[in-house]
């Protein structure tokens, strides 16, 4: 059975291919566009997948779409009458669910020619956040949260997963949301584009709470454990507020009332000013303040079902920082997070319900052993012929920019090479494998540097990346060292955990420890990545730190997909080590 997931009506389109019960190749349509958060019908990503696993459309069985414009209508109903919102948003918001009613034409017209003979599942978005931890979690039983912006007319969704089902009973609904409240202080604070949030993330570690009593006044949490807004400070319930989703990076306009927010918190940052401490201190509040509702839907969820697995997803679930504090903030022991929280996951989600459904309606004996993703990498990769054949045909360019190149027949000896390169400084292009399924680069789409080197961060900055200065770098540490880094062991396959590192270690790291002492990090398992496993021991070996510096291989672009994009950013940036699976670049003096 052959099962394509896809999230085509959100920012972050993307498709995977679930065969037989197991996810066998996902990808983003931002890797092929090469335009960040791209939106609309994932075109590129759904042939490659098919074509990667050998497949025609017509091989398909069944279609599943992580929106469903049929649930939830009795309750929009009743909002339009009661609060009878703009013309403009009722308009904008019909001309959406129309698009999603009629998912089979659209489809069809971007693949003319092609047979269409599958069966369309239209799958509740907050049932595939759900499903796309849940169903990979490896859990024969765990509570399910997801917590979002907005999916057919709700924001947060619970219940209980157990054996192949998924039961919500719970849900909180247009217009109260967490990620609607976290999206307003991002745009207060002057970054004003869609997926900007983590930038209020990471600028809150430099300021203190001192506004969470006005965020308070925003988010009202309730005795249950759920939330409400404080609608007098949001207008995206009654006004046709800009929204932008049509083969594009998404666009979404002001959501927040300037009078009413700024005569709370004071005037609002401009894009592009100088930030000041009042700033940064929003920044934690705002952080403090999802923390606060989060942990206490957590305790009222664990307190209503007993049990101690979580299942955590949905685009709020991308707050590593709060995700790091699960453990001691609320009473469950075990918690899976996916690579892809957000709405690209909805097409692993939305395809493991269509495949759990079906599946349980069959004879024990032809049921599959129910799927784990203990990792990432399901994407693009490029062969040794495919990166012989680049780097010849790029060779006068790659000689003219002062850079030799080298292939590498001993793994180990490449390993080592490239430890040694990092430890002297240099920065890496380190391409490998499968890409990663997710926004975060797990060590097959990285550049790496040097912990130990407190201008790390600078260096990376200037030759590379050129982001705001408050933003953390991560570190990728073999995972049978955590537990002597960190103050929290725990698998962090993802990097979707942030823990404090040891007081006595944080020294020894500059460059991947955060103003406060954490560390947004990546546990590295041989099982999954023998190779960045081995590299990242090499390089121990030589400093006795079992972890690296990584960040996502990408100057201000979507993280590179095939390996001339790859060979691109190198050239163009003053990186200094590029390598390929077997092949290293280097620039020379």
């Amino acid at each position: 059975m052959i099962v394509l997931g896809l999230n085509a009506y959100h920012g972050d389109s993307a498709a995977a291919l679930v065969k037989d019960g197991k996810l066998v190749a996902a990808a983003e349509e931002e890797r092929f566009r090469r335009i960040k958060h791209w939106s609309g019908m994932p075109t590129e990503a759904i042939s490659w997948c098919l074509a990667d696993a050998g497949l025609k459309l017509s091989d398909v069985d069944h279609i599943a779409i992580n929106r469903n414009p049929k649930v939830n209508n009795l309750r929009r109903a009743m909002y339009v009458l009661r609060k009878r919102p703009s013309l403009g948003l009722i308009w904008k918001r019909l001309g959406n669910i129309r698009r999603a009613a009629s998912f089979e034409d659209q489809f069809q017209s971007r693949f003319p020619g092609e047979t269409l003979r599958a069966q369309v599942h239209r799958v509740e978005h907050h049932l595939a956040h759900l499903a796309s931890a849940y169903h990979v979690s490896g859990f024969k039983e765990a509570v399910c949260l997801s917590v979002d912006g907005f999916g057919d007319f709700a924001s947060s969704a619970w219940g209980l997963g157990h054996g192949d089902k998924i039961d919500i009973e719970g849900r909180i609904y247009f217009p109260h949301s967490l990620g609607i409240f976290y999206t307003i202080i991002t745009q207060f604070l002057g970054f004003p584009y869609y997926g900007d949030e983590y930038k209020v993330m990471g600028l809150a570690p430099y300021g203190e709470p001192k506004y969470l009593k006005e965020m308070r006044q925003i988010v009202q949490i309730q005795a249950d454990g759920g939330y409400r807004l404080n609608l007098k400070y949001f207008r995206h319930h009654t006004d046709d507020v800009h929204y932008t989703w049509d083969d594009c990076c998404p666009e979404v306009g002001t959501l927040y009332r300037k009078e009413a927010l700024e005569e709370l918190l004071g005037p609002e940052r401009a894009l592009g000013a100088a930030l000041e401490q009042k700033h940064r201190d929003i920044a934690r509040s705002a952080q403090a303040m999802y923390e606060e509702a989060l942990f206490a839907m957590l305790k009222a969820l664990h307190k209503r079902y007993g049990c101690t697995d979580l299942a955590l997803s949905g685009g709020c679930g991308m707050n590593s920082v709060a995700n790091g504090k699960v453990y001691l903030n609320s009473p469950f022991k075990r918690m899976y997070l996916p690579a892809s929280a957000g709405d690209a996951g909805g097409a692993i989600g939305s395809a493991f319900v269509v495949a759990r459904e079906i599946e349980s309606g069959l004879p024990s004996t032809e049921k599959t052993e129910p799927f784990v993703m203990d990792h990432a990498y399901v994407g693009p990769q490029a062969s040794e012929y495919e990166i012989e054949s680049l780097l010849t045909s790029r060779m006068a360019e790659i000689q003219a920019a002062g850079c030799q190149v080298r292939r590498f027949e001993d793994e180990a000896e490449l390993c080592k090479t490239t430890a040694a390169a990092i430890t002297e400084g240099k920065v890496i292009g380190w391409f490998q494998g499968r890409m990663e399924w997710g926004p975060r680069a797990l060590g097959n789409r990285s550049i790496l540097g040097d912990p130990r080197r407190a201008d790390m961060k600078d260096i990376l900055n200037l030759k590379i990346k050129r982001r705001e200065s408050f933003r953390p770098f991560a570190p990728s540490i073999l995972r049978e060292h955590v537990s002597e880094w960190f103050e929290q062991d725990d698998d962090v396959p993802f990097m979707m955990e942030v823990f404090q590192v040891r007081q006595e270690k944080r020294a020894q790291i500059p460059a991947t420890t955060h103003v406060d002492g954490s560390g947004r990090l990546q546990t590295v398992h041989k099982e999954t990545n023998p190779r960045y496993h081995q590299l990242i021991s090499a390089y121990r070996e030589i400093t006795g730190v079992p972890m690296v510096l990584n960040t996502s291989f990408n100057e201000n672009e979507p993280v590179v997909c095939r390996p001339q994009e790859a060979l691109d950013c190198f050239l163009r940036t003053k990186m200094d080590v590029l390598v390929l699976n077997d092949w290293m670049v280097t620039r020379e003096g």
